[in-house]
């Protein structure tokens, strides 16, 4: 537990930071792009560029792991065989892109701007190639060159839209003529598209170093034995990639003209704020998956995958209370002009919360190469999503899409225990984590009813909420007199 928490923690250095550093980027959007409808196309191409990672790994990144892992003598010729994959696939993908970018464009809406198209398809399946020397940083436990790596992509993608959304538009006021030659005033969200692609190109050039570490020998029973291991874990992403994204590519084809752009916007921008659960689970993930394969056979293995979920909601929940009772100070990350949105995070929350659950409970699968189940699981989630935002939507615009992912998870989560508890039963600790969860609600629920005219008056009482949570936590499950010693020590 100590090995897997300060992995986390380090992983957790790329993943949140870096993520908090792309948050800053949300009110960047919000008060420089003209419209709400701008950030809709943002929000619209970028869960598109999610949706499409996922596809163009197709669950190698586990395959890899998880035959690196087994046959360790070999690991650098699984390694290979898997960049190979990847490589040819991204390839192929890169080429139909920029053939048929304009045809693409027309159907998506953005006819009048088909380079958007194809700056993200370069820029997605280079991603999709990195994920496999990411993958080998992982497996050979370099956490903080993973993370150093991470941290350079979003720095240069920040840097770059600084320079295109405020630089430039301060030069051109007060000395055009020094950028005149290459930059539009007026193109506006493009300039984020550039910036993502330009940072892209970078980390793949600086990741050189480990792709070319590979051993490349072709072995095709071997790349046989990977993708049939991996290919079912494809679902599992589109699953996950659905909980966050599919609502949002859907969006623009079930609420129509600028009024739709404009609450997609709107749903893009408060869905932001919500990602800090997700921050969590990703560090979690990064940490959590070659740690399960590493340790599968230890004795003990079954009481740390317990333990590794209790702790894992506690955090969860932890997170969740902080942003729901300081949501007046948070909401100021994006224009206020987006605040009427802001009702719906606390149901965005839940289905990440879900999501994490789900992937703590998926390791039965995996581990008993059982990953026809996750599929079934994940077409499932995906159904239920898909139905939701098209029964919903019209209707009720993001509400639709929020409920609608709160309850594909929330099925898919339910579903993975069950069946995980009948091919390897795990004694999770169901009493505290219940505790715990009502805790939270409870909780949260009385805090909506704290309203008075003094904003910290209301944080104070809120910051009592938030104490009595962390005092239940810290008698039941993290006592102070176990960590003070250390403490000591360490001082």
């Amino acid at each position: 537990m100590k090995s897997l928490a300060k992995d986390t923690a380090i992983y957790g250095v790329s993943s949140i930071v870096g993520k908090f550093l792309n948050w800053l980027l949300v009110p960047l959007y919000t008060y420089t792009l003209e419209r709400q409808a701008d950030y809709g196309i943002v929000t619209n191409l970028y869960a598109w560029t999610a949706l499409l990672l996922v596809i163009l790994t197709y669950g190698m990144e586990t395959g890899y792991f998880r035959f690196a892992n087994k046959n360790v003598e070999n690991s650098d010729k699984v390694y290979g065989n898997s960049l190979i994959s990847v490589g040819f696939t991204s390839l192929l993908f890169a080429f139909f892109i920029v053939l048929f970018h304009q045809p693409i464009a027309n159907l998506l809406g953005y006819a009048n701007h088909s380079e958007f198209i194809w700056m993200l398809g370069l820029t997605v399946a280079m991603d999709a190639f990195a994920s496999i020397p990411f993958a080998y940083l992982r497996f050979k436990q370099r956490p903080i060159v993973f993370a150093t790596m991470k941290l350079l992509y979003i720095a240069l993608n920040i840097v770059l839209n600084l320079f295109f959304l405020v630089l430039c538009p301060w030069l051109m006021k007060v000395a055009p003529d020094s950028i005149s030659w290459f930059y539009d005033p007026h193109y506006g969200v493009g300039y984020i598209f550039i910036s993502n692609l330009i940072a892209t190109t970078i980390q793949t050039l600086v990741l050189a170093k480990y792709i070319f570490a590979a051993k490349f020998e072709f072995d095709s029973a071997l790349l046989k034995q990977i993708f049939r291991y991996s290919f079912p874990l494809l679902f599992l992403g589109i699953a996950g990639i659905a909980n966050q994204n599919l609502d949002k590519i859907l969006f623009p084809f079930l609420q129509l003209g600028e009024s739709g752009k404009a609450d997609l916007g709107i749903y893009g921008a408060v869905s932001k704020i919500a990602m800090v659960i997700m921050m969590f689970t990703q560090a979690f993930r990064y940490a959590y998956e070659p740690f399960v394969f590493a340790r599968q056979k230890d004795k003990n293995s079954l009481q740390t995958y317990s333990d590794a979920m209790k702790y894992f909601v506690i955090f969860s929940l932890l997170i969740f209370l902080g942003m729901v009772l300081y949501m007046d100070l948070i909401k100021f990350i994006i224009k206020h002009t987006y605040w009427e949105g802001l009702a719906v995070v606390p149901i965005i929350l839940w289905s990440f919360i879900f999501q994490g659950v789900y992937f703590n409970l998926s390791i039965w699968y995996k581990l008993k190469d059982k990953n026809h189940y996750g599929a079934w699981f994940a077409a499932i989630g995906t159904v239920i999503i898909f139905v939701g935002n098209i029964i919903f939507v019209p209707k009720f615009s993001y509400w639709g899409s929020a409920w609608s992912a709160f309850s594909g998870y929330f099925v898919v989560m339910l579903l993975s225990y069950f069946f995980g508890q009948k091919h390897m039963p795990i004694n999770y600790q169901l009493k505290k984590l219940a505790l715990y969860t009502v805790l939270a609600l409870v909780l949260f629920v009385v805090s909506t009813f704290i309203e008075t005219p003094y904003l910290i008056l209301n944080l104070a009482v809120k910051t009592v909420l938030l104490a009595i949570y962390v005092a239940v936590v810290v008698k039941k499950d993290l006592p102070l007199s176990e960590f003070l010693p250390y403490l000591k020590k360490k001082g």
